[in-house]
């Protein structure tokens, strides 16, 4: 049991039915009447976000999210085949169940696969990706001001905005979260 003033960002506990994650959390005492707790929530399996407050003696039930380490081996059209690195058991999963995030992996990749009570309702891919540049328009001679950026598609498929400098079959690092080029790589 959890109460809501022992609140922490990344908790995750059970309200109604539903597994929620404290995003945002704010112990607030006003010098009239009784203190609250006003938080940012979270819901994992859905991803909806919403603000609630809270008496601080109010209890729930922690709810344990178990990540497990899983290397993408293929699709093959409607499933995507997971690989347990521990056990080598292959898990199939739905499109619905991957994130907007999952654009930027490619095969043989680990990613964290969430599960609560042996469901599986989402995917953490790795914060940031090296992939390969596959398309873009060459960069224009004289075309410096300052952070131009142009199209690039890239090996898996996705497509990001890149600096003008960046050409077909370099490597670049991708932040996962945002889908922004971050560097070139250095591999």
């Amino acid at each position: 049991m959890i109460t809501a003033g022992d609140f922490r960002n990344g908790v995750t506990f059970e309200m109604d039915g539903q597994v929620m994650q404290i995003v945002e959390f704010q112990h607030v005492k006003p010098g009239k009447g009784a203190a609250f707790v006003r938080t940012k929530l979270k819901n994992v399996i859905t991803g909806a976000v919403t603000e609630r407050t809270f008496n601080p003696t109010d209890k729930f039930e922690n709810a344990y999210v178990d990540r497990r380490d899983m290397q993408y081996l293929y699709n093959d059209g409607e499933l995507y085949y997971f690989m347990d690195t521990e056990t080598y058991e292959q898990m199939p999963l739905n499109a619905d169940k991957l994130s907007d995030a999952f654009r930027f992996v490619k095969e043989d990749m680990v990613v964290k696969v969430l599960s609560y009570k042996g469901n599986v309702f989402g995917l953490e891919p790795p914060l940031f990706v090296d992939l390969e540049v596959t398309e873009t328009e060459p960069g224009v001679r004289g075309d410096t001001a300052t952070n131009v950026t142009k199209p690039a598609t890239l090996e898996t498929g996705a497509e990001v905005r890149v600096p003008l400098f960046i050409n077909v079959g370099e490597k670049i690092r991708i932040d996962t979260r945002t889908g922004e080029y971050l560097e070139r790589s250095k591999e």
